[in-house]
Protein backbone atom coordinates (compact mmCIF):
# COMPACT_ATOMS: atom_id res chain seq x y z
CA UNK A 1 0.00 0.00 0.00
CA UNK A 2 1.32 3.41 -0.93
CA UNK A 3 1.38 6.30 1.54
CA UNK A 4 -0.03 9.48 0.02
CA UNK A 5 1.92 12.57 1.09
CA UNK A 6 -1.20 14.77 1.43
CA UNK A 7 -3.62 12.14 2.76
CA UNK A 8 -4.88 12.29 6.36
CA UNK A 9 -4.71 8.98 8.24
CA UNK A 10 -6.19 7.73 11.51
CA UNK A 11 -3.92 6.09 14.07
CA UNK A 12 -5.32 2.68 13.05
CA UNK A 13 -4.48 3.32 9.41
CA UNK A 14 -0.99 4.52 10.37
CA UNK A 15 -0.54 1.37 12.49
CA UNK A 16 -1.35 -0.75 9.47
CA UNK A 17 0.96 1.19 7.18
CA UNK A 18 3.87 1.07 9.62
CA UNK A 19 3.03 -2.45 10.84
CA UNK A 20 3.32 -1.44 14.51
CA UNK A 21 1.15 -1.99 17.58
CA UNK A 22 -1.32 0.49 19.04
CA UNK A 23 1.04 1.24 21.94
CA UNK A 24 3.93 1.88 19.53
CA UNK A 25 1.95 4.39 17.45
CA UNK A 26 0.90 6.17 20.66
CA UNK A 27 4.54 6.28 21.80
CA UNK A 28 5.67 7.64 18.42
CA UNK A 29 3.11 10.43 18.69
CA UNK A 30 3.84 11.15 22.37
CA UNK A 31 7.60 11.38 21.72
CA UNK A 32 7.10 13.65 18.71
CA UNK A 33 8.54 11.19 16.21
CA UNK A 34 5.26 11.42 14.34
CA UNK A 35 3.37 14.69 14.58
CA UNK A 36 -0.40 14.35 14.84
CA UNK A 37 -3.40 16.56 15.48
CA UNK A 38 -6.18 15.58 17.83
CA UNK A 39 -9.59 15.92 16.19
CA UNK A 40 -12.67 15.07 18.23
CA UNK A 41 -10.76 12.90 20.68
CA UNK A 42 -8.80 10.94 18.07
CA UNK A 43 -5.51 11.66 16.35
CA UNK A 44 -5.13 12.38 12.64
CA UNK A 45 -1.75 11.99 10.97
CA UNK A 46 -0.66 13.48 7.66
CA UNK A 47 0.91 11.07 5.20
CA UNK A 48 4.02 13.25 5.04
CA UNK A 49 4.54 12.63 8.78
CA UNK A 50 4.41 8.87 8.28
CA UNK A 51 6.86 9.12 5.39
CA UNK A 52 9.16 11.34 7.44
CA UNK A 53 9.12 8.82 10.29
CA UNK A 54 10.25 5.96 8.08
CA UNK A 55 12.90 7.88 6.17
CA UNK A 56 16.55 6.88 6.63
CA UNK A 57 17.37 10.43 7.79
CA UNK A 58 15.09 10.06 10.82
CA UNK A 59 16.74 6.78 11.73
CA UNK A 60 20.23 8.29 11.52
CA UNK A 61 19.12 11.33 13.53
CA UNK A 62 17.66 9.05 16.21
CA UNK A 63 20.90 7.06 16.35
CA UNK A 64 22.90 10.28 16.70
CA UNK A 65 20.69 11.52 19.55
CA UNK A 66 20.98 8.12 21.25
CA UNK A 67 24.78 8.27 21.05
CA UNK A 68 24.83 11.79 22.53
CA UNK A 69 22.62 10.72 25.44
CA UNK A 70 24.70 7.59 25.98
CA UNK A 71 27.86 9.73 26.12
CA UNK A 72 26.31 12.17 28.62
CA UNK A 73 25.18 9.30 30.86
CA UNK A 74 28.64 7.75 30.76
CA UNK A 75 30.16 11.12 31.73
CA UNK A 76 27.77 11.49 34.68
CA UNK A 77 28.58 7.99 35.88
CA UNK A 78 32.30 8.79 35.77
CA UNK A 79 31.69 11.94 37.84
CA UNK A 80 30.05 9.89 40.60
Amino acid sequence: MEINHNEVYTTQEAQGLLKVSKSTIKRLIKNGIIRANKVGGTYRIMGKEILRAVSPKVESDAAEIYQKIKHKVAQKIKEW
